[in-house]
């Protein structure tokens, strides 16, 4: 790898970054100004403002050079630091930069080696998702304590970048062409692989399998085309006459049948859906084209259409409060990237002498290959649970906000330091995201469970990647959960049959839905699944307060509070965590004895977490 591969590869990690800190800050706008009001101008003007960052490349990209290289390169490596800042606006505006000036730099550099422009996006792929493995499912370098590291990263990037434009000795290389379909293909191929194939904790949630094993996979099927000999031969096979169909069709097949499919095949769908995706991206890139105008603009349109998928991606999601028309459709949106990456494959002719004219890497891509695979089989190494204790029991609920506090700091590492502080020994958690653009692409569920040691029940409820979950302590449990009837966003309870002091113990978790729901109707389905098993826990935000019928419904269900139990008066509130106003987080038990009940004051998320400990009869 050459210092100037290996800047550029630095540079799509950062712009990788930027993506995701960009979607992660414009839903915290987006959600305050539609769920919380008032609505003003600033949900207009950020969205220009991103919009204006992905037409960059269009400006700025217009002279290719050594010095402009450089200094977009700096720019955006200086910009990136802000990403490491856990601030709302300090990010957004860090993550424009970034996305501004590292797209700019891409577009230079494609048009300047564009034969090889697609080693450092992998190379860049493949660092951002170790940042992300290391870290559990969420970067490790946008992390609280990574500021100072990340700092030193960005003043070795700029310092390598101007001794790069000192000791240019090659010529500057003749424009090379991208077109407005190769440009469009790119911002699809972007899209599928921020937003999933690129996630191991994305495709394991799509299948239903383990994590662990999927990010080893996946990690390696990324790496093949970089490798000597089996990534060059497979290269020269698919210039051949057929070889763009091959790819256009397992790239597609996989991603539908992922998507529909759970268990093994369902992930071996999806891995091969990656391998196809790598490959149409060396297809797209891949050959020598004759000089002509830069391809910013192409570039630029791609980066366009990016916006246009993430949002559709994120109206699937949501669509119960935004675009109804999307219920169910997060196939579709992945179906249409799909298909623009089709057009861009089979729109270009193969120039199968150029791809023959192959720069046969050293063992540098061995090396890199088998330490990045021991980083990640280490990561992701199992690791021994915490026990349960003897005598007394902590059950407790948090609805967790997908990771963010009031102000949209992330606040994982605050959750988790919230639960062990407490001593909880099962936990039910509510607005559980497990690999969305617009909480990072982070797993909420196995980062706590494994920062935790504790095993974890995970149900998705919408487009397999946000839901509920029960975390619990001792050995793996029988694990259950079913879903509801639902008006508005699907929800559902999740369960875990403990063995306690050679006892059993049934744990819930619940999420009931807001005003506009049947929320009666998901209370006594939820019920009629707990049915009459006892001694039990039933957690969760019930969106109730303690007068309403819901709630009247669970204590005829035979459950008690602890809170009235122990005569504690006034009973705290839970909803907001910044001076609460009402209380609708509960832990309900049946056949327990209450010994203790309180609230946290934690306000790691939008809710205090609830605790009660317990003791057998």
């Amino acid at each position: 790898m050459t210092l100037q591969v290996m800047i550029a590869s630095w540079v799509v990690v950062f712009f990788i970054q930027a993506l995701r800190v960009i979607f992660s800050t414009m839903f915290g706008f987006i959600y305050d100004q539609v769920f919380e009001g008032p609505m003003n101008a600033w949900l207009v003007v950020s969205n220009l403002l991103v919009v204006g960052a992905l037409l960059a490349p269009g400006i700025l990209a217009r002279k290719p050079s050594a010095r402009s290289m450089a200094a977009l390169a700096s720019l955006t490596a200086l910009a990136r630091v802000a990403l490491s800042v856990n601030d709302q606006l300090f990010r957004f505006w860090g993550a424009l930069i970034v996305i501004a000036a590292g797209g700019s730099y891409l577009a230079l550099w494609l048009s300047r080696k564009r034969p090889k422009i697609w080693r450092p996006i992998l190379w860049g792929l493949i660092l951002e998702m170790i940042l992300r493995i290391v870290g559990d499912t969420f970067d490790i370098s946008l992390q609280n304590a990574s500021l100072i590291p990340v700092a030193l990263w960005s003043v070795l990037t700029v310092g390598i970048s101007l001794w790069l434009t000192k000791n240019e000795q090659e010529p500057a290389p003749p424009l090379r062409r991208l077109s407005w379909v190769g440009g469009l293909s790119l911002g699809a191929f972007f899209f599928l692989e921020t937003s999933l194939l690129s996630l191991p904790n994305g495709i394991a949630r799509w299948s239903d399998t383990s994590y662990p094993w999927i990010a080893v996979l996946l990690l390696a099927i990324t790496f093949i085309p970089l490798l000597p000999n089996i990534g060059d031969l497979i290269r020269v096979r698919l210039v051949k006459s057929g070889g763009g169909i091959a790819v256009v069709v397992l790239l597609t097949g996989g991603l539908l049948l992922g998507y529909f499919m759970s268990g093994v095949w369902g992930a071996v769908a999806l891995l091969l859906a990656q391998a196809a995706s790598v490959y149409a991206l060396v297809l797209l890139l891949g050959d020598n084209a004759s000089p002509i105008r830069p391809p910013g603009w192409p570039l630029a349109l791609g980066g366009l259409l990016l916006l246009l998928f993430d949002f559709l991606n994120a109206f699937a999601f949501t669509y119960p409060y935004t675009l109804p028309q999307m219920k169910g459709m997060g196939w579709a949106v992945y179906l249409g990237a799909c298909l623009v990456i089709a057009l861009g494959v089979l729109w270009k002719r193969q120039d199968s002498e150029a791809q023959q004219d192959l720069e046969w890497e050293s063992g540098w891509s061995w090396v890199s290959f088998i330490l990045a695979l021991v980083i990640v089989g280490v990561s992701v190494w199992p690791q021994a649970k915490a026990q349960l204790p003897e005598d007394r029991l902590r059950l407790a609920t948090y609805n967790i906000h997908y990771g963010y506090d009031d102000d949209w700091h992330t606040t994982l590492e605050d959750i988790a330091r919230t639960i062990e502080r407490e001593g909880v020994d099962v936990i039910a958690l509510q607005e559980v995201d497990t690999g969305r653009m617009t909480s990072y692409c982070a797993d909420n569920a196995y980062f706590l469970a494994r920062r935790l040691g504790m095993n974890v029940v995970y149900l998705p409820t919408v487009e397999h990647l946000t839901g509920i979950a029960l975390l619990y302590k001792g050995p793996q449990a029988p694990e259950a959960f079913t879903l509801v009837d639902s008006l508005q966003e699907p929800t559902g309870v999740v369960h875990a049959a403990l063995t306690w002091n050679g006892k059993d113990l049934h744990s819930y978790g619940i999420w009931l839905g807001l005003s506009d729901e049947d929320t009666m109707r998901q209370t006594a389905q939820a019920l009629e699944f707990i049915g009459a098993r006892s001694p039990a826990s039933f957690g969760g935000d019930f969106n109730a307060r303690s007068d309403e019928p819901e709630i009247a419904l669970i204590r005829d269900a035979g459950f008690a509070d602890p809170f009235t139990t122990l005569g504690i008066d006034p009973t705290p509130f839970t909803s907001p965590a910044v001076e609460p106003e009402s209380r609708i987080d509960y832990v309900w038990v049946r056949g327990l004895v209450p010994v203790d009940a309180w609230v946290s004051d934690s306000l790691a998320s939008d809710h205090r977490m609830v605790v009660i400990e317990v003791a057998l009869p």
